[in-house]
């Protein structure tokens, strides 16, 4: 089966939120919605991809940008049953050429402690999990 790798486009938002809401360990919010995913890729243009199959659907994703000082990835997520080919690592290794090519060094991304699969993706992938911060929200 052929993989295709892009730029995650706006019009991608339907199917790789069906693939977010599906993907365990996975948790969304209001800021995961339409419009504020549509900004969040016009304000990080040539960050995010996705991985389509041969049938044109979404396999997997990746949400990548930059507040110009650090590089932020979100919601990398792999269709069950594609996982396993490197899609994961390939997604990743695009938004972290795009990253570079703006001048970032530096990226940082987020995953809950109890997200099984996205800890051991992560660590596997080379990934070092820091210690010693802590996370404070507030809503605006």
């Amino acid at each position: 089966m052929e993989l295709t790798y892009r730029e995650m486009l706006a019009a991608d938002y339907d199917e790789s939120h069906a693939l977010w809401l599906k993907t365990e360990g996975m948790v969304l919010s209001e800021a995961d919605a339409r419009k504020e995913i549509e900004a969040y890729l016009a304000r990080n243009p040539g960050c995010s991809f996705v991985c389509e199959d041969s049938a044109g659907q979404v396999a997997g994703t990746i949400l990548g940008g930059h507040d110009g000082r650090r590089g932020f990835i979100y919601h990398v997520a792999v269709s069950p049953d594609q996982r396993g080919k490197g899609i994961g690592g390939q997604l990743v290794k695009l938004s972290l050429d795009k990253l570079r090519e703006a001048g970032i060094q530096k990226c940082h991304l987020f995953v809950l402690e109890n997200n099984e699969i996205g800890n051991r993706f992560w660590a596997r992938s080379g990934w070092m999990k820091r210690s010693g911060i802590a996370i404070f929200s507030a809503d605006t």
